[in-house]
This record gives C-alpha cells, structure tokens and sequence, in this order.
C-alpha cells in the first residue's frame, strides 16, 4: 500500500499511457487501413472507387491505376459530385497513407461508411508489384 501512496503519480501516468494506446482499437480507429491485396478484392469483387487525395501534381507523377484524383483539401465539396452512390466502396490512397487516413473521416463525416485507406499508400501498392499509371 506504501507503494501505491509513493508512486500515486507515476501510475496515474501509466494507466493514461495505456488508455491512449488502447483507446484507437477500442474504437475502431486507428487508420490502419486495408492492405494493397484487400483493396485489389474490393476493386474486383464490389466494384470500390479508388480516390487518390495527392496534389494533381503527385498524381501526374504517378497514381494507382484507374484512380481518381481529388486533392485532400477539395475532398468534401467534390468527392459526392464524383462517387454519387454512398454505398459504393471507396479506397482512398495517398503517398504514404497518411492523407488517405484524414479522407476516410472526410469521406464517412458525407456519408460513405465503406471509406478505407490504403495502409501504406502507394508506396505499398508499388511495393505489392500492382499497375501503376502516368499521367
């Protein structure tokens, strides 16, 4: 018990730490995203809309094949004239992953509930050896 009254705070702060840590899972958050295999299944099987949130100037560079390009910044006022349909499976891709983390709340605050990051962005679907394209 002397233990617990000495290290009150150090506790205090591990069990915050741990919560923290835990708190993403325990929500269903986390922006882990789906893997470049799992994206090629909704591409094929359900038909899912690639959108690639990079600036027009990374997408000319390069981009997943057949993606559609809507920059992160024009993302709410464009993406429901682009995909109508908010049933529709959305992979949302960026560089890293990152930015198509931010678009999957974008994209679910409009309506899409079936919004997911590539995890890894186009570096992973590069590195998964899958069509790329340049514009």
């Amino acid at each position: 018990m002397n233990f617990i009254l000495a290290n009150w705070m150090l506790i205090l702060v591990a069990l915050a730490s741990g919560g923290m840590l835990l708190w993403p899972s325990l929500t269903g958050g986390g922006g882990a995203g789906i893997s470049p295999a799992a994206a090629v299944q909704l591409i094929n099987r359900e038909r899912a809309v690639v959108i690639d949130v990079c600036d027009p100037a990374e997408y000319t560079a390069e981009h997943v094949g057949g993606a559609k390009n809507i920059p992160l910044a024009e993302l709410e006022a464009k993406l429901p004239t682009t995909v109508k349909n908010k049933a529709t499976p959305l992979v949302l891709v960026c560089a890293s992953g990152m930015r198509a983390g931010r678009a999957v709340a974008v994209a679910r605050k409009l309506g899409y509930d079936k919004a997911d990051a590539l995890s890894g962005g186009l570096k992973a679907w590069r590195e998964a050896n899958l069509p790329i394209e340049k514009a």
